[in-house]
């Protein structure tokens, strides 16, 4: 790879530390390189989760107003400042220049840890309004974190570090935030900040790796196309130009949101069903087996070159989770599952289509298409959108149902969902198979260029 130190693009400080962190990568050997970097984007959004999710290992039991369970209510006013976070990104994050991403990364999660502060002081019910606030800021992050990462030989093995960390944190930070309520005696108010507290020291240690990764190398660029910050008129054309199909893929990720959100943000409600109780660990468990499952499949998607091929494999990746969801759902209701084995299938059919958005299918769309954008335009658009119908059936639940229940929700609604998303999947494979056909020769030329420039001296 070429040599690029201390490159501005990329917010690397002035220090000879930094400079030679940043010139060690660009020469390193390409293991060592993506070692690096997924620990770096691992740690980064690991660290995120314990800002956001840890409140939701209490279950503030008894708490209810207006008819409305309070926990229900903090989650829907996060998820409420995350959505809106979400749409202000498909802006913010699509065209943040890559100098301010650390920083900008770091002031996002302190303004978070602020609001859980003032949410342990502020009188219940009014607190809730502090959840809304920290989820605003938390929803930019990842796309800061992904803008790293993408437009890479191996973005899809980078990504998967960071898909790790958001399915592994989720639970082991409801396992830290659970701990300090039944074995330290830790208030359930106080809890959530406390949790961010005890994260804060590596956090910054892994945004300072992220900040010295450079940026991508001209073989990349070959074989993944040049990644640039798109304005107003440049998302509206990349729009137009595949409408049909991002319609198609936005709502297979609106219906996967619902599902995934519902059974990470009730989880503790959800294995109380299930006959499982006062055992923390289980979050961090049944989690852990989802991610070496997911992960695994996820990474392998690397190892294909060619554009087109990748991306119509990662819609294949899309029909094999759901219909893991669907045995997981017949086994449950047939009562031939544990309920660990339940969880851990239900989690591993859901977050295989949910993790092969965030590492394949728009990273390859844009390759396969020779677009000069961001995934981060794309995830924001899908995230925004995703997150907002969440919001609209939590409210629709409480309103309109009186269902104080969580598992039948799941059930029913992960089978519900499996048959119109299997539908939604074989629109998008054959609409795409038609739009992108022939990408082959192009993609050997570009491989062709790759070597080329591989094989050139270091500046």
């Amino acid at each position: 790879m070429a040599t690029i130190a201390g490159d501005a693009r990329y917010g690397n400080s002035n220090t000879e530390i930094d400079r030679g962190v940043t010139r060690w990568l660009s020469n390193t050997h390409p293991t060592v390189f993506s070692i690096y970097c997924i620990i770096a984007a691992f740690g980064t959004y690991f660290c995120m989760y314990a800002f956001r999710k840890p409140f939701t290992a209490a279950t503030y039991e008894g708490l209810v107003f207006y008819g409305i369970g309070f926990k229900t209510i903090l989650i829907s006013s996060q998820v409420a400042g995350y959505t809106l976070s979400k749409f202000i990104g498909i802006k913010v994050v699509s065209e943040m220049p890559a100098a301010y991403r650390a920083t900008a990364i770091l002031i996002l999660i302190g303004i978070a840890e602020i609001a859980l502060v003032l949410f342990a002081v502020t009188p219940v019910p009014w607190n809730f309004v502090w959840l809304f606030v920290n989820g605003l800021p938390l929803g930019m992050v990842f796309g800061l974190v992904l803008g790293f990462l993408e437009g890479r030989a191996v973005t899809e093995a980078l990504s998967a570090g960071v898909c790790a960390s958001f399915i592994v944190s989720s639970g082991f930070v409801k396992s830290v935030g659970r701990s300090l309520i039944s074995s330290h005696g830790i208030d359930t108010f106080w809890m959530p900040c406390l949790t961010g507290f005890i994260f804060v020291v590596p956090l910054l240690f892994f945004v300072w790796m992220l900040s010295q990764i450079p940026p991508p190398s001209p073989t990349d660029e070959a074989l993944r196309c040049k990644r640039s910050p798109m304005d107003r008129r440049q998302r509206r054309q990349f729009w137009r130009r595949h409408a049909g199909g991002l319609t198609g893929l936005l709502s297979i990720y609106v219906l996967l949101t619902l599902v995934r959100s519902l059974r990470d943000d009730f989880a503790v409600e959800i294995w109380t069903e299930l006959g499982v109780r006062d055992n923390p660990a289980v979050f961090a468990r049944s989690e852990f087996w989802v991610m070496l499952g997911v992960i695994t499949i996820a990474g392998f998607t690397s190892f294909v070159r060619d554009n087109r091929t990748a991306f119509l494999l990662s819609i294949g990746v899309l029909a094999v989770g759901f219909l893991v969801v669907f045995g997981a759902v017949m086994g449950q209701v047939f009562g031939k599952l544990s309920p660990m084995t339940f969880m851990v299938l239900l989690g591993l059919g859901l977050y295989l289509p949910y993790v092969a958005f965030h590492t394949t299918v728009f990273e390859r769309l844009i390759a396969a298409f020779r677009e000069t954008g961001t995934i981060g335009y794309l995830m924001y658009l899908a995230d925004a959108f995703g997150y907002l119908s969440y919001v609209a059936v939590m409210i629709f639940r409480n309103t309109f149902t009186g269902e104080n229940r969580f598992l039948p929700l799941l059930t029913w609604g992960a089978l519900a969902i499996t048959v119109v998303s299997s539908v939604l999947t074989l629109f998008v494979f054959l609409y795409f198979s038609y739009r992108i056909p022939g990408l082959e020769e192009e993609d050997t030329r570009d491989i062709a260029l790759a070597g080329t420039l591989e094989h050139q001296p270091a500046s």
